[in-house]
Formats: structure tokens, C-alpha cells, sequence
């Protein structure tokens, strides 16, 4: 077999950032082609006449700028066209013909969410003062009778929040990067979940953090190994999503839930607690805003309750944070767009909108039925009224393999690779999002065909 080896000379800057353009110029060119594995990093750093450092380096910045991918004891390979970056999602208006796509995190679609942005533009349409706002800048923490609506309607979801206390913002996404770029500096130490969010992941890389990967179970993240980090090097911030763990659905115990503020405390470390994942207030744990307040930020977005499109959220920050956050935030944007947090405003005042809720609680709990009878002998976890299902696979099944074989036949699902945490090794699984089938009869059809999938033989890996 030939060997790839670069022509470093081509390329500016130092060798390690060579590397990684030669990389990119080489896929783009069609010399390494999707899916072939790089050669080792001693033998091509032999040939370069560079360190193992150097390439090591090179292939992890060629990784963050998403051309390739390490698997963890196998090498680092060549990233295939279908296979996703570690945040880069097919939206449903880019799915192929024929295709159910279980690889988005959405809420069941219902013909009330159109009908209710409708009322809701033709609303602010007719209002002077809404068009007058929607032409003028607002102040960074959002207009306080627009915080007033939204601190309302989160309370009678059973979050407990004042309108001083927040900062609208453009969607989860935006806040979970706000607080990280507030809380952190380039090459600080942030934990999470050993497989967590992959917009968490994505945003601490833009961030330029260090990030480390706690291990967990099914209560979620074990305090005993955050302790142990915490003794070897505290991180600045801990980011978890403690009601459902997203992709394993894990809650993390109210025993753990004290253990880890107690530990926050004892090292002086921020917590930032992500409740977009929706769930009834009767599933929630205790929140980690009501036992360390003056340590918390809390991210909150409509995306999962009304719709994804109205890129409309709230930060929950101590008041010590908030000069800092509007100065951030000043920075990104300037503002969120007024126009649309008046929508969302609109939106939730409205009577159908607490049926739309009703309806989709409803509807989820009804899909985790059917999914529980359809997969009924495998191994699932999540909540029951969740939107996402974990399966872990039989012992001798692979993933990337089930996830291309699904795929053939139309049904598009996650693996583990996009949650994992820095050199978290990928387990065997796939999620599910079962909320995001057009209709009940669509998410049958899919389950029949994971399950058809599930019980056939594997296909046998090629060898010479």
C-alpha cells in the first residue's frame, strides 16, 4: 500500500496547521477519498520528518475543522459525505425523497404551530407599537415587558423565574455559547457528560476550550469521577442537561444533584444547566437554579415547545454575571431581533398555545408506547415523554453499519459519534428521535424497519 505523504512546502504557517491544510487540499482534490483511514501518525511523521506531536496535532485540527474523524483504537479517517460533522443537522426540507429522518431532536408537527405564527404576524402586523419596535434597537438584555411575557409563561410551565433574572436570547444554541464565552477564556477547562449535546460540543471548540468528558450512568454524571477531576484540575464551568441526558435520557438523582452543587461550591466552578429538552414539570428534578442560584445559568428555549424556527430563548443568570452578559451578547449581535421575540410573546398568550403542549405531551408519551412495543426485548432508555429514545445494540452490532443499512431502506437515524466527548470511546448505539416522524403511522414504519434491522446478521467486515 502507498503511503500518503504531503508536500508540506506548499503550505504556510506551522507544520502541524500544514499538515491539516494538506489534509483539506487533498480531500478536496480527491487524492484521500471518503472513508480511507490516514496512515498512522508515527509512520507519516517518519516520513515527513516531523514529531508525532506534529501529526497528532495536524489531524486534530483537521478534525475540528470537520474533514476527518478519529475512532478511538482504529485510526483517524477521511469523513464520508453522508456522515455529519459533530453539529451539522439535515433539516427535513433536505431530506431525500422516501426518507423518515429520526436524526433530528424536533417537536411532533402539528398544523396549530403554523396556524398560531400566523395569528401571530397578522397580530403584530395590525400594531403600531410592534412595527415600531421591530424597526428600532432594543436594549441587550431583551425590552422588560417582552421579559415579563416570557418570565409568565415559564412559570406556568414550573420554572419559577423573574423577568430580571433573564436575558432573551436567539435559541438554546445562542445561550449555551453566550454563557460559555461570559464564563470561560480560550483554553479553560469546561466538563460535561462523557456524551452530552453536540451543540455544547461544538460550541466549546469554537470557543477554543478544553473540554473533558465525565463518565455517567443511568443517574447520571458520576460525582465520584467529577470529584476526582476536580482534584487533579478543577474546570471553570460544568455544563450538563440534568432531566434527560441528551442522547442517553439519564435524570441525573437528587442525591447527585446536591453532591454536585456541594462540589461547585467547594472548587469555586460556574454550572450551566440546559433545560431546552423539554419535559412535564412532574419529570423534572429538583433545578440546579434553585439550589445554587448564585453559581447557575440556566438555558431555556421555545424550539422544543413551539417551534424551532422562532430561534427565540432565555438565559437565567445571577445578577453578578449581567454587565458581562449584555457586553457579550452587545458583541455577537447587539440585540435579538424584537420582531420575533413579539411573536413568541404573541405565541404563548394565546389559549391554543397550552393545547399545543397538552396535544404534545400527549402524543410523545403515546410514541414512546409504540416504541417500547415495536423494540420490546431490546435495550431502551429515555423518558416517557421525551421526544428521543437510546437503544443500545445487541452485543456484536455495530452502529455505523446498522445506521447505513437503516438508511438504505429510509429511515435515517444518530449514532454515538456526534455525543462523544473528546476521547469518549463510541458506544455501540443509536438515538432515536421519535418526535420528529410526520405522523404516527411514519414512526411505525420506521420501528418496523429498526426492528427488522436489529434482528438480520450483521454483514461481515471485508479482509484480505
Amino acid at each position: 500500500m502507498t503511503i500518503w505523504v504531503p508536500s508540506l512546502s506548499e503550505f504556510s504557517g506551522p507544520r502541524y496547521r500544514a499538515i491539516a491544510s494538506a489534509i483539506e487540499s487533498s480531500i478536496q482534490a480527491g487524492t484521500l477519498l471518503p472513508g480511507e483511514r490516514l496512515p498512522p501518525q508515527r509512520r507519516l511523521a517518519d516520513a515527513l520528518g516531523v514529531t508525532v506531536g506534529t501529526v497528532t496535532r495536524g489531524y486534530a485540527e483537521a478534525e475540528r475543522n470537520g474533514w476527518v474523524s478519529a475512532r478511538v483504537g482504529s485510526g483517524t479517517y477521511v469523513k464520508r459525505e453522508s456522515q455529519a460533522s459533530a453539529f451539522s443537522p439535515t433539516f427535513h426540507n433536505d431530506e431525500a425523497p422516501g426518507v423518515i429522518d429520526l436524526s433530528l431532536s424536533v417537536p411532533p408537527p402539528h398544523p396549530l404551530r403554523q396556524l398560531l405564527l400566523s395569528e401571530a404576524l397578522v397580530a403584530l402586523s395590525q400594531s403600531g407599537a410592534a412595527l415600531a419596535r421591530g424597526v428600532t434597537y432594543q436594549e441587550a438584555q431583551g425590552r422588560r415587558e417582552q421579559r415579563d411575557a416570557l418570565a409568565s409563561w415559564l412559570n406556568s410551565l414550573g420554572m419559577p423565574f423573574s423577568a430580571d433574572e433573564l436575558f432573551i436570547t436567539q435559541g438554546g444554541q445562542h445561550g449555551i455559547s453566550l454563557a460559555l464565552s461570559t464564563l470561560l477564556r480560550p483554553g479553560e477547562l469546561l466538563a460535561a457528560d462523557a456524551l452530552t449535546y453536540p451543540g455544547a460540543i461544538s460550541a466549546a471548540q469554537q470557543a477554543h476550550l478544553k473540554l473533558v468528558g465525565i463518565g455517567q450512568d443511568h443517574e447520571g454524571m458520576r460525582m465520584d469521577l467529577l470529584e476526582a477531576q476536580c482534584a487533579r484540575q478543577p474546570p471553570r464551568a460544568i455544563y450538563l442537561t440534568p432531566d434527560q441526558n441528551n442522547p442517553t435520557g439519564a435524570c441525573l438523582s437528587e442525591p447527585r444533584r446536591e453532591q454536585l452543587v456541594a462540589l461547585a461550591r467547594r472548587y469555586d466552578i460556574w454550572l450551566i444547566e440546559d433545560g431546552v429538552q423539554y419535559l412535564p414539570v412532574e419529570q423534572r428534578g429538583t433545578p440546579l437554579y434553585q439550589l445554587a442560584p448564585e453559581r447557575t445559568l440556566f438555558v431555556f428555549s421555545t424550539a422544543k415547545v413551539l417551534a424551532g424556527g422562532l430561534r427565540i430563548g432565555v438565559l437565567r443568570a445571577p445578577t453578578c454575571l449581567h454587565e458581562r452578559l449584555a457586553t457579550g451578547l452587545r458583541s455577537q449581535s447587539w440585540m435579538v431581533p424584537p420582531l420575533m421575540v413579539d411573536v413568541a410573546c404573541h405565541w404563548v398568550s394565546q389559549e391554543a398555545a397550552k393545547e399545543l403542549l397538552t396535544w404534545q405531551t400527549q402524543e410523545l408519551a403515546e410514541r414512546q408506547r409504540l416504541t417500547a412495543e415495536w423494540l420490546q426485548g431490546f435495550t431502551l432508555s429515555g423518558r416517557s415523554h421525551s421526544s428521543n429514545v437510546w437503544l443500545t445494540l445487541p452485543e456484536g452490532r455495530r452502529a455505523v453499519e446498522l445506521c447505513e443499512r437503516l438508511l438504505q431502506r429510509g429511515v435515517k437515524v444518530s449514532s454515538a459519534e456526534p455525543f462523544c466527548v473528546g476521547s469518549t470511546p463510541a458506544p455501540q448505539a443509536i438515538r432515536l428521535c421519535i418526535g420528529a416522524a410526520s405522523d404516527r403511522s411514519k414512526l411505525i414504519h420506521a420501528l418496523s424497519v429498526v426492528a427488522a434491522c436489529l434482528t438480520e446478521r450483521p454483514l461481515a467486515p471485508a479482509t484480505l
